[in-house]
């Protein structure tokens, strides 16, 4: 285990039900500060549940989560959320600086309007993913990769410290995806941490230092050199044979470099 004052996200013995069917048992890992870690699992197996239980979102039936060493509730504004994109409604009328001042809120008094500096705080969070040229459009308008980094610049605005994102390259193309992972790798590089899921087994390696894998238990948690093997992904991904065959290839890519 790290020291406390190193950790970024603590989790343990935690146990999360639906409709008194548990989702969720024996979740126990953490995950230090200043790093890119990656929660792997197949569908159904807990990993957005695991994000909303974190949050605050979700109730556990039992265990805890906390974040710096306190309960959520405590430290909010330290935390950003990217949720999946299909969960968003993107006809809503607003264009993209405004969805990005909307970051600011959190910091706000109540029914304080944005000053001077939010609004620079928002332009520049703009400026760092690379979409400040398109400030006045419509978000709507904006292709799945562009509202994604639009999404990130929000939480940027909101200057928080750990960052959840629940699959951020779903639906995004190779070059939006690549422009993505390249700015959460800077914001490491500048002490935030980033804890992300994702379902592509081949870039794995690639994107994270930290791993979760996950399928309704832990399976197993660390650096992903030491976690990102066939037996853990085996586990982690059963008999489904479609699966098994990717896992070769992406451990076998570890095995030859």
């Amino acid at each position: 285990m790290s020291q406390g004052k190193d950790i970024a996200c603590e989790v343990h013995d935690l146990k999360v039900s639906y409709d008194n069917k548990p989702v969720l048992w024996g979740i126990d890992f953490d995950v230090p500060k200043g790093v890119l870690a990656g929660i792997v699992g197949p569908n159904g197996s807990g990993k957005t549940t695991l994000l909303n239980t974190i949050l605050g979102l979700k109730k556990p039936d039992r265990g805890y989560a906390k974040v710096f060493g306190e309960q959520i509730e405590d430290i909010r504004k330290k935390v950003s959320y990217v949720p999946q994109r299909d969960t968003v409604d993107w006809d809503f009328p607003a264009t993209v600086f405004e969805v990005v001042l909307m970051g600011r809120y959190g910091q706000l008094g109540l029914f304080k309007s944005p000053k001077k500096s939010d609004k620079e705080i928002a332009m520049k969070s703009l400026e760092k993913v690379g979409m400040e040229k398109f400030s006045k459009r419509q978000i709507s308008e904006l292709s799945g990769g562009q509202q994604q980094r639009v999404f990130i610049a929000r939480s940027l605005a909101q200057q928080a410290e750990l960052f959840f994102l629940d699959e951020p390259f779903a639906g995004v193309d190779a070059a939006s995806e690549e422009s993505i992972i390249a700015l959460m790798k800077d914001m490491v590089k500048e002490g935030k941490t980033l804890i992300v899921v994702h379902h592509d087994l081949n870039s794995v390696q690639d994107y994270f230092e930290y791993l979760i894998l996950l399928n309704l238990r832990l399976i197993s948690a660390g650096p992903t050199n030491e976690v990102f093997t066939e037996e853990n992904l085996s586990k982690t991904y059963g008999g489904q044979l479609t699966i098994l065959s990717r896992i070769a290839e992406a451990t076998g890519r570890k095995t030859k470099a």
